[in-house]
């Protein structure tokens, strides 16, 4: 049996770690491998709030630092967003759980180290990520219709496929499986739109 006062802070981590993979896969959608385990951990954090006391202002606190994270990748002055979620999210997510006479569950320099290798970390791949979607590619995507190209991840109904020496955001309307080839049939801003190309 786990010692009772060691619960919250497995289902803390279960919720950071949870909450990074959910930004990363919204940030770069990929083979569903992360989506996956982000909604496990996420479970578990979940689970965990039935059995455990929580404080609803961290909790709303969480929800904060989502829609902060939401305005880093819609809007501008992104940097400005994306501290603020980090914030939100790490201080939510270390106080959320309490104990028994209202105070914090999660072991306070737990929470330290988490919350400073977690939020830089994830500060680091967040703005690569961002920097990477804000360059505008050298190739128009129009001129790529036509052309073949191959998955290089799932496309379900989004991935990544590599065309023209390029890897592009590409969806389809069916399933293909990474390494499939592809044939681009159309374009939605930046986004490809491909097929399996069945020709030998």
């Amino acid at each position: 049996m786990l010692d009772s006062a060691l619960i919250p802070n497995l289902l803390y981590l279960a919720l950071v770690v949870g909450t990074w993979l959910a930004a990363l896969a919204l940030l770069n959608p990929g083979t569903g491998v992360i989506e996956v385990l982000a909604a496990v951990t996420l479970g578990v954090a979940g689970v965990g709030m039935i059995f455990f006391p929580i404080h609803l202002w961290a909790l709303a606190l969480i929800f904060i630092g989502l829609v902060l994270f939401g305005l880093s990748v819609w809007r501008f002055r992104r940097g400005v967003w994306l501290v603020l979620s980090v914030i939100a999210l790490t201080g939510g997510s270390a106080f959320l759980y309490a104990n028994p006479d209202g105070g914090p569950a999660v072991d306070l320099l737990l929470a330290l180290i988490v919350t400073g290798v977690s939020a830089g970390i994830f500060w680091l791949m967040a703005r690569s990520v961002l920097k990477a979607h804000q360059v505008v590619p050298s190739l128009d995507p129009a001129r790529l219709i036509g052309q073949v190209g191959e998955a290089r991840s799932a496309i379900d109904p989004v991935g990544s496929a590599y065309v023209g020496g390029e890897l592009w955001t590409a969806k389809a309307d069916s399933t293909i499986a990474p390494g499939s080839r592809v044939r681009v049939v159309g374009r939605e801003g930046l986004l490809l739109v491909v097929e399996p190309d069945k020709r030998k």
